[in-house]
């Protein structure tokens, strides 16, 4: 699995856990609910300010958006 899969699935866990839809965190991170439905898609590659916007959105540290989970780690290492 790409870097862009796992911050898609980690972005749309944390948004869904925090009961926030993809409009309400695009507002808050000022980006189009387009490119949030496609970062969790995986198929938009966010630099490093968008990852710390929407953690901020998300009231996160950036690095949870980046965590490798346990999905990640068996394709990765297994």
């Amino acid at each position: 699995m790409d870097i862009r899969k796992l911050v898609g699935r980690n972005l749309s866990r944390i948004r869904k856990a925090a009961g926030l839809t993809q409009e309400v965190v695009a507002e808050r991170a000022n980006l189009s609910q387009q490119y949030v439905s496609e970062l969790e898609a995986g198929k938009r590659n966010p630099t490093v300010e968008t990852l710390q916007v929407l953690a901020q959105a998300l009231g996160v540290s950036h690095l949870d958006l980046v965590r490798p989970d346990d999905q990640f780690q068996q394709e990765n290492l297994g």
